[in-house]
């Protein structure tokens, strides 16, 4: 049996509303001086990798009673579930920052993160490797190289795709191709003979993102100022 689009809409409407109804248990709970309740993130893997524990681990000290929960996702899936009610904050990235925010959600900046050119040994800069063999990573970042190359003049011949970093780092150390790759990627982790060059003027803007009108709950609150000291400076 296959839903009517009205009907598909309803049931997209019901399980939103199911999870808002759980997610106001737990701000509820959460209001109990934080020493209760819980508060749930998703967010992609180079931030989990990178300054999510940080702030996951000064949240835990602060407030010992608070259960935290992390979830590793693309920023498309974790929108989702912070519209559906599954999570309290989402940590999502763009490069375009005129792209309009979703319906309903709050963006809080928390960094700008540069864009590195990865190589197997350093070159002069990008244009130097129009005839290069690419790896391409998520939509998102693809088309990010795409628009960076298209500046200097060329289409990058991409025969490699993944979305997994740890795996492009391992493909330009074995010399089977070139990528660019975000800053916190190389601070979760970083592969040895790979040369990582800043692309001048290159970032992408990363965000905490929340759901409804404001005030948030106070465990929210709380994480989003976990978050903001654990990204600082």
């Amino acid at each position: 049996m296959r839903l009517t689009q009205a009907g598909q809409l309803l049931a997209d409407r019901a399980a939103e509303i199911i999870g808002r109804v759980d997610a106001a248990d737990a701000e509820l709970a959460a209001h109990v001086g934080l020493t209760a309740g819980r508060v749930r993130l998703a967010g992609f893997s180079s931030a989990i990798g990178s300054f999510v524990p940080r702030a996951a681990a000064a949240l835990a000290a602060g407030y010992p009673g608070l259960q935290i929960t992390l979830t590793d996702t693309h920023p498309i899936e974790a929108l989702d579930l912070l519209r559906a009610g599954r999570i309290e904050v989402a940590i999502i990235f763009r490069y375009d920052e005129s792209e309009p925010e979703p319906p309903g959600v709050r963006l809080h900046h928390l960094l700008d993160d540069p864009i590195y050119l990865l190589t197997p040994k350093r070159v002069k800069n990008l244009a130097a490797l129009r005839d290069a063999t690419w790896i391409a990573g998520c939509e998102r970042c693809r088309s990010h190289l795409l628009s960076v190359c298209d500046a200097e003049g060329f289409e990058p011949d991409v025969r490699y795709t993944t979305d997994d970093m740890v795996v492009m780092q391992e493909l330009v150390a074995a010399g089977l191709g070139v990528t660019t790759i975000p800053g916190l990627a190389l601070q979760a982790h970083r592969t040895k003979k790979i040369v990582a060059t800043r692309l001048p003027g290159s970032n992408r803007h990363v965000y905490a993102a929340t759901y409804g009108e404001p005030p948030d709950p106070p465990a929210t609150t709380a994480l989003l100022t976990a978050l903001t000291q654990a990204t600082a400076g």
